[in-house]
C-alpha cells in the first residue's frame, strides 16, 4: 500500500494510521457509489416523466426543457465552487450537506403544483448537485490509495458515471408507468437517506496540514459567472439560431469571463483552480477525454432513445432496458481497465483505445435505418461502445485525480464532473443543430408524407451519430498526443493521492 495510507509501527508490523477510511473504504465506497447514482440518474431520469408532467402540471413545449436545462445549470456553473467547499470545511460535510439538501428539493419537486415550483426544486437540485459531485469524487480519491484498490474503486466509480444515465431512463419508465411521474423526483429521498445515514456513521472529516486557504471569491464570480454563461449560451442554440445574439453573446461572454478567471488564478494567493492542476500532461488529457467522452454520450442516449420509442415503438421500460447490454460491458471493461490495465500500462495505450472503439461502435450504429431491428441494428453497436466507453472513462477519471495534493482533491474532482457537463451541454446544442439540418435538408423540396418523416428522422439520428464518432476519433488521437508513455510514478507531494 501507498505512504499515504501505511505507516510503520516500532515492532516493524504495517498499519492503515494515517488514513482514517481504510478499515471501512469498501463500506465507502457502497455510499459514494450510491450518492453518485443519485446524482447521475437525475441528470436522465426526469426525461421520459416530462410528457406526463407536462399533462398534469399544464406547462407548455417551451417551457419543458428548462426542467432539464434549469439543473445543468446551476450544476454546471457551481462545480468548482463545490469542489473547492469540500476541500475548505470538509469532504464529509461537504457530503452531508449535499445529500441533506438534494432530498430535501427532491421532495419539493415531486409536490411541484406548477411549473415555477419544479423549476426551482430542479435549479436547487443543480445546487446541491454541484457539492454533492465533486465531494464523492474527493472522497474516493483520499480514500483509496492503494494501487490495486484505487483500481477497482475507480472502476466501479466509472461504470457509475457511464451507465448510470441509462439505468436513470429505465427507472424514469419504470416509475413513471406503474407509479407517477412524481416518484422520478421522490426516489431521490430514499437514495440520499441511506447514503446520509452510511456515511455519518462511516466518514471522518480529514484535516489538511497548514494553514486553511481563503476562498478565491473573485476565480469564484468570474468561474461560475463563465460557466453559466457557457451552459445557458449552447442550451439557447437548441430552440435559437447560432447567429442569435442569445447564443453567442452568451458564448462569447463565457470564453471572456473564463479568460479572466485563468489571468486570475496565476495572481491570487488562493486560487479556486490552482493552474498546476491543469497543467500536468496526464491529468489534462484526461480532462479532455472526459470532455469529448460526454458528448459522445449525449448522442447515445438522446438520440436512440427518440429512436427505439418512435421507430422501434418501444414503451419508456423497454426503452431503458434495450441499454442494458451497453451498461454490462461498461461496468465490466470499466472494472477491468482500472484494476488490471491500467496499474500495468498506464492510461496512453486504454483511452485511446476506447475511444478509437466506441467511434466504431457509433460508426456502425450510424448504419440503422427504417427496416432495422433492435438486434440487427441497435445491440451490436451499443455492446461495442459500452466496451470501449468503459475502457476510456474510467481510467480516465483516476488519472484525473492521481498526484493532486489532498488539499486541491475537491476541486480536482470539480474540475472532471465540469468537463462532463459542459461537454455534455455542447454536445446537446451542436448535435441536436446538426440533426436538425440534416432533417430539413433531407425533407426539402418533397411533398411530405409519414414515410418521408421516418426517414427524416432516421437521417437525424445517424448524422449525429456519425459526428460523434468523429469526434470520438478526434479524442482518440488528442488524448494520445496527450497522455504520457508507462505508468504513472511522479513523486507525489507530502500528502498526495498516489496511482
Amino acid at each position: 500500500m501507498s505512504e499515504s495510507t501505511l505507516a510503520v509501527a516500532p515492532s516493524g508490523d504495517t498499519r492503515a494510521v494515517e488514513n482514517p477510511h481504510h478499515a471501512r473504504r469498501w463500506l465507502i465506497l457502497v455510499m459514494i457509489g450510491i450518492a453518485q447514482l443519485m446524482v447521475v440518474l437525475d441528470a436522465t431520469v426526469v426525461n421520459i416523466a416530462l410528457p406526463s408532467a407536462q399533462v398534469d402540471l399544464g406547462f407548455s413545449n417551451d417551457a419543458r426543457q428548462w426542467v432539464v436545462t434549469a439543473y445543468a445549470l446551476a450544476f454546471g456553473s457551481l462545480l468548482l465552487l463545490g469542489g473547492r467547499l469540500a476541500d475548505l470545511f470538509g469532504r464529509k460535510n461537504a457530503l452531508l450537506v449535499g445529500l441533506a439538501g438534494f432530498a430535501a428539493v427532491s421532495a419539493l419537486g415531486g409536490a411541484a403544483t406548477n411549473i415555477e415550483m419544479l423549476l426551482v426544486a430542479r435549479a436547487a437540485q443543480g445546487v446541491f448537485g454541484a457539492l454533492l459531485a465533486p465531494a464523492t469524487l474527493s472522497l474516493l480519491t483520499t480514500t483509496f490509495t492503494d494501487p490495486k484498490e484505487r483500481g477497482r474503486a475507480f472502476g466501479v466509480f466509472g461504470a457509475i458515471g457511464g451507465g448510470g444515465a441509462a439505468v436513470g431512463l429505465l427507472l424514469g419508465g419504470v416509475l413513471t408507468e406503474y407509479l407517477d411521474w412524481r416518484w422520478c423526483m421522490f426516489v431521490n429521498i430514499v437514495f440520499a437517506v441511506i447514503a446520509f445515514a452510511g456515511s455519518s456513521v462511516l466518514l471522518r472529516n480529514q484535516k489538511d496540514a497548514g494553514p486553511r486557504p481563503k476562498l478565491d471569491l473573485p476565480g469564484t464570480v468570474t468561474a461560475s459567472a463563465g460557466l453559466f454563461a457557457l451552459v445557458y449560451g449552447f442550451a439557447n442554440a437548441e430552440s435559437d439560431s447560432w447567429s442569435s445574439v442569445s447564443v453567442w453573446g452568451f458564448l462569447a461572454a463565457g470564453v471572456v469571463l473564463l479568460g479572466v478567471f485563468v489571468w486570475l488564478q496565476q495572481r491570487v494567493e488562493h486560487p479556486l483552480l490552482p493552474l498546476r492542476v491543469l497543467l500536468d500532461r496526464d491529468r489534462g488529457g484526461s480532462y479532455l477525454a472526459m470532455f469529448l467522452l460526454a458528448i459522445g454520450m449525449f448522442a447515445i442516449f438522446l438520440f436512440l432513445t427518440f429512436y427505439v420509442q418512435q421507430n422501434l415503438q418501444f414503451t419508456p421500460i423497454q426503452s431503458g432496458v434495450g441499454f442494458l447490454p451497453m451498461v454490462a460491458t461498461l461496468m465490466l471493461s470499466a472494472t477491468t481497465a482500472t484494476a488490471v490495465l491500467l496499474p500495468r500500462f498506464g492510461p496512453r495505450p486504454l483511452v485511446p483505445t476506447g475511444m478509437a472503439i466506441a467511434a466504431a461502435g457509433l460508426f456502425w450504429l450510424s448504419g440503422i435505418g427504417l427496416e432495422s431491428t433492435y438486434v440487427s441494428g441497435v445491440l451490436g453497436p451499443l455492446l461495442v461502445m459500452g466496451f470501449g466507453i468503459g475502457l476510456a472513462m474510467a481510467p480516465a477519471m483516476s488519472v484525473a485525480t492521481f498526484g493532486v495534493e489532498a488539499h486541491d482533491a475537491g476541486v480536482a474532482s470539480a474540475a472532471v464532473n465540469t468537463m462532463q457537463q459542459v461537454g455534455g451541454s455542447i454536445g446537446t446544442a451542436l448535435l441536436s443543430t446538426l440533426a436538425g439540418n440534416a432533417a430539413a435538408d433531407y425533407i426539402a423540396g418533397k411533398a411530405p408524407t409519414p414515410q418521408l418523416a421516418a426517414e427524416a428522422a432516421i437521417e437525424s439520428y445517424t448524422t449525429a451519430f456519425t459526428w460523434a464518432a468523429v469526434i470520438y476519433v478526434a479524442g482518440a488521437v488528442l488524448s494520445g498526443l496527450l497522455l504520457r508513455p508507462g505508468v504513472p510514478k511522479g513523486e507525489a507531494a507530502p500528502g498526495a493521492v498516489h496511482l
